[in-house]
């Protein structure tokens, strides 16, 4: 599992035994903190599509819901970034 650690990484078991370990942990945690930090990167997204549109996203949110349009934010955030027009379309949709 050390294949491809540098140096007395991968060449010293005890040390290797050590980071393979380290690197086990990380992993583990990284794998749930990309959840998160994708969670947040869509938001920034659509808080700037929303922005462009004369309103934040809180407010696009809560307008979403009442106007029971169920789109993802992971949806909303390529739509705001790729396709500006139809997101435009989708906040004069929520906000009538």
């Amino acid at each position: 599992m050390a294949k491809g650690f540098w140096g007395r990484r991968s060449k010293i078991y005890t040390v290797a035994k050590h980071a393979v370990d380290r690197a086990m942990r990380f992993a583990y945690r990284d794998r749930r903190q990309r959840k998160r930090q994708f969670r947040s990167l869509w938001i920034s997204r659509i808080n700037a599509g929303a922005r462009l549109n004369g309103t934040t996203y809180s407010q696009l949110i809560g307008q979403l819901g009442k106007a029971d349009i169920s789109l993802n934010r992971k949806v909303l955030a390529d739509l705001a970034m790729n396709d500006p027009q139809a997101f435009a379309r989708i906040v004069e949709e929520a906000k009538s």
